[in-house]
């Protein structure tokens, strides 16, 4: 194996180090070092992270590690970091970047060479200015903020989650398992009708129903009130709904602003190339805050677990000029919501025609058809009959075919 060292740069009073830089330290960091490692790359390999934690697991926030089941989230142990010559910076935010000078300044001042940069800082929850600061009002994105929900929710009677996306779905299935009273208020008319359309998100929608959820779809909140912390939330319909706790989850949006004024190229997330490559010469990017130039030519962010694999896979057989080409797979994508694991294959969208094939009133099954042609497949609690559709939608086959009894 061909073995690539990094171009190191010249001492001195200059940056502190150099090798390859790692913006963010989460899944898609992790995953891009090993890769370097794996691919033969032995020069440095620095990981900057904001939080102080080490990298950590983000789908068990919402679930097992909201519910307590699990205190452990960590990616990996302290040993692979020392194991694979991988520095971590936690604690410390990126602040700017240099593109000329090949630097990357820290919000502590320090300031950091590097010959190639990978930015994969992900995601920043939004938040609704309207709310304010008042106490009991919670967003879950980082490990932090899980801690704190999971601490406000111990002693909550009622709680509304506004936002019914997979961080607010799978809030509200973990709320009810800690017995806690939860509305769910949606402004579309179902749960996740943008991502799997109002058909798929009605199933969804009598799953938490089923279990003791009050969904409210079509609604959107006007207000949260409360002398100093949350006592009540008002809807657009009027109504009120009392609460101690509210869980915010409206969506996210790249962390990339500290990359203004750089010259690299920002448009919901950074813009890149098929294999991560951004405007800037030596700058990749990975991850929830990449937008990758797809097999159509457009540019497409994907804020899925499973994807991350495939581009550290592609991005550093291109960083190291590798011959290895690599296609992605079919999209995958899941959500586990009581004890019911609600999977995805593919790329369905909102308007796709949708045949529902399987449903006995809590586990289902759908077909997604566009154009004629298979592409995507959503299913809960049938987990082998939805990875049988891979190869289909891998291969375009048309829906008639897969409709057609067996």
């Amino acid at each position: 194996m061909r073995r690539r060292q990094g171009r190191l740069r010249d001492g001195g009073s200059g940056p502190a180090v150099t090798g390859v830089v790692i913006v963010g330290a989460g899944l898609a960091s992790v995953r891009t070092a090993e890769q370097l490692r794996r691919n033969g790359f032995d020069g440095p390999i620095t990981i900057v992270g904001a939080e102080e934690h080490p990298p950590y697991d983000r789908p068990p926030l919402s679930k097992q590690m909201l519910r307590g089941e699990v205190d452990d989230v960590a990616l990996k142990p302290a040993s692979f970091y020392d194991d694979n010559g991988i520095t971590l910076r936690l604690g410390c935010p990126a602040l700017a970047v240099d593109v000329a000078a090949h630097t990357l300044t820290l919000a502590d001042g320090q300031v950091l060479g590097y010959d190639q940069l990978v930015i994969a800082t992900g995601l920043v929850p939004n938040r609704i200015a309207a709310f304010g600061d008042l106490d009991g009002v919670c967003v879950l994105r980082s490990l932090d903020d899980c801690v704190a929900l999971q601490r406000r929710a111990a002693s909550a009677r009622r709680a509304v989650v506004i936002g019914a996306g997979f961080i607010g779905c799978e809030v509200a299935a973990s709320l009810r398992g800690m017995g806690v009273q939860v509305t769910l208020v949606e402004p579309q008319a179902a749960p996740l009708a943008g991502v799997l359309g109002e058909q798929a998100g009605a199933l969804i929608a009598r799953l938490h129903r089923d279990e003791g959820v009050d969904v409210r779809t079509g609604v959107a909140v006007s207000s949260v009130s409360g002398s100093e912390s949350v006592e009540a939330v008002t809807l657009s319909d009027g109504s009120v709904v009392a609460a101690e706790l509210v869980v915010v989850g409206v969506g996210s949006r790249p962390a990339c602003d500290w990359l203004a004024g750089s010259g690299v190229e920002v448009a919901d997330g950074v813009v890149c190339d098929a294999v991560g490559r951004t405007s800037a010469a030596d700058v990749w990017a990975i991850g929830d805050v990449a937008a990758w130039r797809d097999a159509t030519g457009s540019r497409v962010r994907v804020e899925h677990w499973s994807n991350v694999a495939d581009q550290a896979k592609i991005l550093v057989a291109a960083m190291l000029d590798s011959e290895a080409v690599i296609s992605p797979g079919v999209p995958y994508f899941w959500s586990d919501q009581y004890d019911v694991k609600i999977q995805c294959l593919g790329r369905p969208k909102a308007n796709d025609t949708v045949h529902l094939v399987d449903d006995d009133g809590r586990r289902f099954l759908a077909y997604y058809e566009r154009d004629g042609v298979l592409v995507a497949v959503v299913g809960a609690g049938i987990p082998e009959k939805v990875r049988t559709a891979r190869a289909k939608i891998a291969a375009g086959v048309a829906i008639a075919e897969v409709l057609q009894p067996v």
